[in-house]
Order: structure tokens, then sequence, then C-alpha cells
């Protein structure tokens, strides 16, 4: 909707190309080094194609995902010396990347989350827990703390269908386009 709106660049996941995903939900264990170093390779690899490439006709890149998000993952998913040799391959590869200006993180709690699951229906993430979903929230929520440099903007939205309903979307754009200090700012929409 941004892109649309702005003509920004848009970035978007392209975790449907991960031929390990549908096997590590159902064996986590044993593709869980797998599946991660797959999704770091693909990620740095459309992010480094993406922003390290200007575009002179987009004024800024919106991205559904973050670079960080392979740690996030990574360190929920994988035993510790894995995790130790993953966290220094990811390391090298997020040198190449710049700041944001703003990371929006939108919540939603577990429950809904789990609804949106099922209400897409891939038969894969049938096996996706509320313990690793909250695994994850946490993890990100972790992560937030520590970072000082730019904004990050955490938006509760368990109530708000900003697809369907413009206002809600219009409040959004508001909230994202407000100047804000580096550090976490969270804000709980009800509209």
């Amino acid at each position: 909707m941004l892109r649309d709106e702005y003509n920004c660049r848009l970035i978007l996941e392209e975790f449907a190309d991960n031929p390990f995903l549908p096997l590590f939900y159902k064996e986590p264990d044993r593709f869980a080094f797998t599946v991660e170093l797959f999704f770091m390779t693909e990620r740095h690899k459309q992010l480094q194609r993406s922003l390290l490439n200007q575009d002179l006709f987009r004024e800024f890149t919106v991205a559904d995902y973050a670079f960080v998000k392979t740690l996030l993952f990574a360190s929920k998913n994988l035993p510790d010396d894995e995790f130790r040799l993953f966290q220094k391959m990811f390391t090298v590869l997020n040198q190449s990347f710049p700041k944001p200006d703003i990371l929006v993180y939108f919540h939603r709690s577990v429950d809904i989350l789990l609804e949106n699951i099922s209400k897409r229906g891939r038969e894969y993430e049938k096996y996706i827990t509320p313990e690793y979903l909250t695994q994850i929230q946490n993890s990100y929520f972790e992560y937030f703390r520590h970072i000082l440099s730019y904004p990050i903007l955490i938006i509760d939205l368990d109530r708000v269908d900003f697809v369907n309903y413009p206002n809600h979307y219009d409040h959004i754009k508001y909230l994202i386009s407000k100047n804000y200090q580096p550090g976490v700012h969270r804000i709980s929409l009800v509209v």
C-alpha cells in the first residue's frame, strides 16, 4: 500500500523459495541450520541487490523485514555451537547494510498470529506452536532494548485492519511519519 501511494521501493521477503522450510517445521532439530543458512544467504542477496543499488526514481525504501530477523530466528532455532558459527557469518554479512531510518514492528498477540496462520492455510505452518511464536516475539523485544542508534516503533495492532479500513491505514501512516528519537517507542493502536 505504501509503495502504491508513495512510489517507493518495496522489498518483500521471498520466504516461499526456501525448500527447507516445510522440512524444518516437521523436524526442526534436523533442518534448523539448513533453513537458517538458506534464509540468511537469500536475504543478504536480496537486500544487497536492492539497498546497495541506488534508484534515482524512488525516494525511500520499505521492506517487510530487517536483516537482523535472520539472527533472531537463528538464536531460537539453533543449538549453541551452531548459533555461534552462524552469528560469525551473520556479522560479516551484516556490515554492508545501512541502518534504517526507522524500524517499525507490527505486534499482534500470539492468538491473533495463530488465527492468521490458520487462515493462510499453508500445510507446513500447522506445526507452529504458541510457545515458538512467543519465543520469537521475545527475541525481537530483547533485541530492541539494545538498539540506541535509530528509532524503533512498536505498534500493537490486535484490533486493527489496515487493509480493509482506510482510517486504520491513515493512522499507521501518521505514526510512521512522526519524528522519533533513537530507541524504542511503543504505541497501542486503538481504533
